[in-house]
């Protein structure tokens, strides 16, 4: 099976040598759709991913705009988005509701206050996402943006553009649930961004939302992490350091 990387690279445009990019005529063959003639196709890191995901991203620049990235890989990459746009940075933590008798397996997903999202998966003829199960995953969820904000209050979303960025899109259960969130929460315009998606969950995931950009859509799209090279943990730490460098007086 091709993967990231494998064929089709050119050089970048600034003559970086061995860093891939994205070549159309190859990606096409290869089921790979992209929005931008050099888009790579795997980042080095979630702050290349979050430079490449913001240059599709100018056109929700405007005062009514805000960035929420997904914790926590999500919020390195809505960082830089956040940075480019000029909008306030804020976080929401989304948590897998499992199987009652395979944990591990996902029949929904769940934020600290918003809808539960159901998973289409056969599993939910035989199981559904156990009262007590959302209820843990939503104090889960409340626990972690405590943490992450600091005491901060969230950034107000009635009326607001909300665009919701995390690493990358898989099944996109995550980010539907996210979406729903932004929804409850009062926000007039959801936007999803996100660097490298399967194309069908990120086709999927435009029924929900007003708009999906993603830099690269592929129907051979593995996992999230085979498309960086770096794909490291982020820490809390590194998500609490991204919040409060968003609230300096020199980024209001």
């Amino acid at each position: 099976m091709s993967g990231p990387g494998d064929t089709g690279l050119v050089d970048s445009p600034d003559g970086a040598p061995g860093r891939p990019w994205y070549d159309p005529v190859d990606a096409a063959r290869r089921g790979m759709r992209s929005m931008s003639r050099w888009a790579p196709t795997r980042y080095t890191d979630r702050r290349e991913a979050g430079r490449a995901l913001a240059a599709l991203l100018g056109a929700e620049r405007g005062p009514a705009t805000v960035v929420v990235g997904l914790a926590r890989g999500g919020v390195p990459v809505a960082a830089e988005v956040a940075a480019a746009l000029g909008a306030p940075l804020d976080v929401v933590v989304v948590r897998k509701v499992g199987h009652p008798l395979q944990p591990e397996l996902a029949l929904g997903a769940v934020t600290a206050d918003g809808p539960v999202s159901l998973s289409p998966l056969p599993d939910l003829r035989i199981a559904r996402p156990t009262a007590p199960a959302i209820a843990a995953a939503r104090r889960q969820a409340a626990a972690l943006e405590a943490r992450l904000r600091a005491g901060h209050p969230r950034v107000e979303l009635a009326g607001a553009t909300c665009v919701l960025v995390d690493d990358g899109l898989a099944t996109g259960a995550s980010m539907e649930a996210a979406v729903r969130w932004a929804r409850a929460q009062g926000a007039a315009r959801v936007v999803v961004g996100v660097p490298v998606a399967a194309a069908p969950s990120a086709e999927a995931l435009r029924g929900d939302a007003d708009a999906v950009v993603c830099p690269l859509e592929t129907d051979d799209f593995g996992s999230v992490g085979a498309w960086y090279r770096d794909f490291g943990q982020v820490p809390e730490a590194s998500v609490a350091a991204h919040l409060r460098a968003s609230r300096a007086p020199d980024r209001r």
